[in-house]
């Protein structure tokens, strides 16, 4: 099984145990704060994701073959949104960001339970770090 996977599997396990939305909400801003804070050096006009309502920094460093991903958000629960993507993304090749099916938003119930803004949101995070793995494949840097 490949790590993405892996790594989604552990996700929703860990929502599993919690029934009520509003628990799910705060474990997600509570894995927002444990987010290091992302370097003002990155806080720039072009790591702004386009289609987010709140403001979402995402800055991609492309090291020894593999993405590495940190973000900061000024909205809390975005905040943890964007932190679940890079525990599943991050640290991953390309390719492997290409071919994910990143079943776990589905699953937790994400979807369903963000308003539509935030909702083009995590569309949007998805869509931009998919464009930094394209972009990285297609340099072909190491």
């Amino acid at each position: 099984m490949n790590r993405i996977n892996e790594r989604q599997d552990e996700i929703i396990e860990e929502f599993e145990g919690l029934d009520d939305w509003m628990d799910r909400y705060q474990m997600l801003i509570d894995m927002g704060n444990e987010q290091a804070p992302l370097d003002e050096r990155y806080k720039t006009e072009s790591n702004l994701i386009d289609g987010c309502q709140s403001r979402v920094w995402l800055q991609a460093d492309y090291v020894d073959g593999h993405v590495h991903f940190q973000a900061e958000s000024d909205a809390l629960i975005v905040k943890g949104i964007v932190t679940l993507l890079i525990r599943v993304l991050n640290d991953t090749t390309p390719q492997e960001i290409l071919d994910a099916d990143l079943y776990f938003i589905d699953r937790i119930g994400l979807r369903e339970h963000l308003s539509p803004t935030r909702s083009n949101g995590l569309l949007a995070m998805v869509k931009q770090m998919r464009m930094y793995a394209l972009a990285f494949q297609a340099a072909g840097v190491s």
